[in-house]
């Protein structure tokens, strides 16, 4: 008998996630100075960290010795704060992936499914297969959530919705009115996990005010990160917002010391940076801009997004991927998300999103 028996099937069939191309990986493989690549592959903040952050990370530097606030009062205090929460509707997480693993661990077992969108992030069929629960997949509408067939596709023994707003890889939107009647109409019993990772990218007008949502309905979980707008994606931080019952139950599941010291150090005084927040969103509207304009002068289609990424569709996705790799670009190729000759590219700083443009237009010329 192999070792690998001993895990459930449901564990041994698992497909990994596979992260982005780290830069010191492609420049071992392509023999390339590190200095010159430009990574575009992970929607990571191209200003870095705040100033804010920076600061109190290393103010917090010789507190490393000792284990963080299991409970993380003071960073639970700020987010409840600046989100008119009560600090016990917050879970703190590893990362929002974390949040949702802890979702999924709190609540599925092998005898519930879960429905979520085709070509949304690839951590909820993970989450839901990892727990042995059953996935059940809904045909995306123009690369999008179609809400209406993710109710209908709700069966007996689902117990879990996952919903991306913005998605990622796509960068589509539900309109918040959209979301409102899903929850209208959703089952009481059945926890819908909404996922805002790129929430700060979205215009007043375009955003849902999900926390209001999840004061009415208390089976709507609301997960952020600080891995995008404010730049802390190395320390992994996000935090998920809920009722008083369904937050108790996911905090007796998650570890007491997920969240290290310098991101939770990190993690207030970045909430409190608005500045930083605001340069972050002006690059990325720029930069926006920049790219989708190349896209359209060379005439590749792509998908409208509101996330910090464009996903773009070309003839031959793993041939352009590589030709990007072999001249020092990062970016995302989907042919695990079912999209084969589709790539995701995010936005940089003025000079990466001209790198990326010189090279693709090189590609398209070749």
């Amino acid at each position: 008998m192999s070792l690998s028996d001993l895990a459930p099937n449901h564990i041994r069939s698992i497909a990994p996630y596979v992260p982005g191309k780290p830069i010191a990986e492609l420049a071992r493989e392509f023999g390339l100075d590190e200095s010159a690549i430009v990574k575009l592959a992970s929607n990571e903040n191209p200003l870095g960290i705040g100033p804010r952050a920076r600061q109190a990370m290393l103010a917090a530097m010789d507190e490393l010795a000792r284990y963080p606030d299991g409970n993380g009062f003071e960073l639970k205090a700020k987010i409840a704060s600046r989100f008119g929460v009560a600090a016990n509707q917050i879970v703190l997480g590893n990362g929002s992936n974390d949040i949702l693993e802890l979702a999924a661990r709190t609540f599925l077992g092998p005898n519930d499914s879960v429905v979520y969108s085709q070509y949304s992030f690839a951590v909820y069929p993970l989450a839901t297969q990892a727990v042995g629960a059953r996935g059940i997949e809904v045909r995306a509408q123009d690369y999008g959530h179609d809400l209406p067939a993710m109710l209908a596709a709700i069966a007996p023994d689902t117990k879990m919705v996952f919903i991306a707003n913005p998605n990622n890889p796509t960068g589509t939107l539900c309109r918040p009115g959209d979301l409102v009647e899903f929850m209208e109409s959703c089952p009481a019993h059945v926890l819908v996990v909404l996922d805002e990772a790129y929430t700060e990218f979205l215009p007043a007008e375009k955003r849902v005010d999900a926390i209001g949502l999840m004061r009415q309905f208390p089976n709507l979980i609301v997960s952020r990160t600080l891995s995008k707008a404010y730049g802390l994606a190395g320390l992994r931080i996000g935090f998920g917002l809920a009722s008083l019952e369904v937050a108790e139950l996911m905090n007796r599941v998650r570890q007491p010391f997920n969240v290290n010291l310098l991101a939770q150090a990190a993690a207030v005084a970045a909430l409190d940076d608005l500045d930083f927040l605001r340069q972050t969103v002006a690059n990325n509207a720029a930069g926006m801009v920049q790219i989708t304009d190349a896209l359209m002068k060379l005439d590749l289609p792509f998908i409208p997004s509101y996330g910090n990424f464009v996903t773009f569709h070309v003839g031959d996705g793993a041939a352009l991927n590589r030709f990007m790799l072999e001249r020092g670009v990062i970016i995302r190729p989907l042919a695990s998300y079912g999209m084969k000759n589709s790539l995701r590219v995010s936005i940089g700083l003025p000079a990466e999103n001209a790198r990326f443009i010189d090279v693709l237009t090189e590609a398209m010329d070749a």
